[in-house]
Formats: C-alpha cells, sequence, structure tokens
C-alpha cells in the first residue's frame, strides 16, 4: 500500500492528511491559517512526525490562490496576487521539497477537487468535467482526459461577470477586484453581509435562494457554451443548502432557451448538475490524485 500526504491549503484554515485511496484516512490535522511562517511549520511538523509511522510517497496539495503553476516560472509553486496579504508570493512548493525531501504535486483547491471527482466520483466513465465550489470564495476547476486545465495560469472561474438583479438584490458586491462578479455576489461572506447572518442560518423558503439559483445557473450555462462539460459538480459550503440543487437546474434549462439540445440537459439534468459524489472527501482526496499524478510524469 503507498501513503500519500494530503495539504488542503486554505484561505481560513490548513487539512493535512494521510492517505491510501479515498477510503483509507490515516491521519488527519487541522488548523487555522494564521501567517505563513506559522501554518507551514505546523504543516511540516505533522508532516515529519508522520514520516516516523508511514512511508510517504509524495504529497499533494490543494491550494487557495492565485497560484503559479508553470514550472518554468521562477515562481512557480508560489501563491500570488492573493487577497491575503502576507501570504502573496510565499514558495510553497519549495518550502516542502526542502523541508520534507519528498516530490511535491500543487494546484488550485478547486483544481484538485475537481480532479479527486473525475477519477473516483465519476461511474459514467466521463472524459471532461467542471467543478465550481461555493463557500468562503468561489472557485472553478476543469478537468479534461484526466488532467486539471492550466493556461496562461489557471481558470478563475469564480471570477466571471454575470448579470445581477439589481431590483431584487442590489447587494454591491464584495470582490475587491471586480466588486459584483459571481464571486463577489454569491460566496458565503457576501451572504453574511446581505442579511448579517451566515447562510446556513437563512431559512429553505428564503426568497434570497432563487436570485443565488440564478446566478449560479449563469456561471454553468457559461462553462456549458465554452467548455460543453460532460458534468458540472457543485460543492462548497453554501452548497450544503440542498434546495439550490433544484432550483440551479430548472434555470440552466430555462436560460439555455433550447439552444442545447442534450439528453443530458433535456431528459438527466440531475446527473448532469450533482453535488460532490466525494462529499467533503474532495479537498483530501483532490491533494492526494495531485500527489499521484507525479507517478505519471
Amino acid at each position: 500500500m503507498k501513503y500519500y500526504g494530503a495539504i488542503e491549503a486554505g484561505g481560513t484554515k490548513f487539512v493535512c492528511s494521510i492517505l491510501a485511496d479515498p477510503d483509507h484516512y490515516f491521519e488527519e490535522v487541522r488548523f487555522p491559517t494564521t501567517t505563513p511562517e506559522e501554518t507551514l511549520e505546523r504543516t511540516v511538523s505533522f508532516f515529519k512526525e508522520q514520516q516516523n509511522k508511514y512511508e510517504l510517497t509524495a504529497i499533494g496539495v490543494s491550494c487557495f490562490g492565485p497560484i503559479d503553476l508553470n514550472p518554468s516560472s521562477p515562481t512557480y509553486g508560489y501563491i500570488t496576487t492573493t487577497p491575503k496579504i502576507k501570504w502573496r508570493y510565499t514558495n510553497i512548493v519549495g518550502f516542502l521539497k526542502q523541508e520534507l525531501n519528498l516530490p511535491v504535486g500543487f494546484d488550485t483547491d478547486v483544481n484538485g477537487a475537481a480532479l479527486a471527482e473525475y477519477k473516483w466520483g465519476n461511474p459514467e466513465n466521463i472524459r471532461n468535467l467542471v467543478y465550481y465550489t461555493v463557500g468562503t470564495g468561489v472557485g472553478g476547476g476543469v478537468v479534461i482526459d484526466g488532467k486539471p486545465v492550466h493556461g496562461l495560469v489557471h481558470p478563475e472561474a469564480g471570477h466571471i461577470l454575470i448579470r445581477q438583479n439589481l431590483e431584487k438584490d442590489p447587494f454591491k458586491g464584495d470582490c475587491p477586484y471586480h466588486g459584483n462578479c459571481l464571486e463577489g455576489l454569491c460566496a458565503g461572506p457576501t451572504i453574511q453581509a446581505r442579511f448579517g447572518i451566515p447562510p446556513q442560518d437563512l431559512p429553505e423558503d428564503h426568497p434570497f435562494w432563487p436570485i443565488l439559483a440564478n446566478y449560479l445557473a449563469q456561471a454553468c450555462i457559461a462553462q456549458i457554451y465554452q467548455i460543453s462539460p460532460q458534468k458540472i459538480v457543485l460543492g462548497g459550503g453554501v452548497m450544503g443548502q440542498k434546495q439550490l440543487y433544484p432550483m440551479i437546474r430548472k434555470e440552466v434549462i430555462r436560460l439555455l432557451n433550447g439552444y442545447i439540445q442534450h439528453p443530458m440537459i433535456l431528459e438527466h439534468i440531475d446527473q448532469y448538475i450533482t453535488p460532490p459524489i466525494l462529499g467533503n472527501r474532495a479537498g483530501a482526496c483532490g491533494a492526494m490524485a495531485l500527489a499521484q499524478m507525479l507517478e505519471k510524469q
């Protein structure tokens, strides 16, 4: 059995785990994301301790971003222009390699989750999917033929511009870069900013949920038109409001207005737009999948 280290490097917390596969978790620790120095030292201490018990093959890091994924770049493996100012230009990969002497797989948190859903949550053996996470922030990951998509940088699907319902939702948005982009309107903190309570405390029949469903449906159809994914997975804390899924599916069909004619949308949309099959394991499994990818390189 091979053992892998998995790091879910989030803007709010770090989760470090030892896994062999999605059904075999051996160790886990969680701690707040504070300064880079303190947080990375705690990360390294955990894995050094675990190396006394497990022979680790590699470490995978699913990281908040933006991050530099260009191997030829002098800042490869760094967090770059994050709103978390203390973390800007932190060398995640270099530090972990130096301290743990292990290969390190590295990608965005949502690309990692997308890869995990592709690899272990995909009974239909589809070739490509899009994963949106709607939580503290909003991010989008894309996997095609088993590989996370990178380009000039990496997908930043949480910052696409959408049509806001200004009559029913005059909220100005709180993205520091774009105001009312998708993340600026749909992330958990934006809901709390509107109503003074976190999204999990809003009642299921609150009039905001259909508005949010429309925004997320717009994000889905943008991906349908651009990438034509065979599956769209919606995860993250805000999607714990399960009533959102049928609302979003209905809105996707309405907004497409018959333009895309395919049975997965017209007849089986409940199988096309889904929650993560891996549930809350998607993050750790995504980091592990990034570590496993190193063996194919």
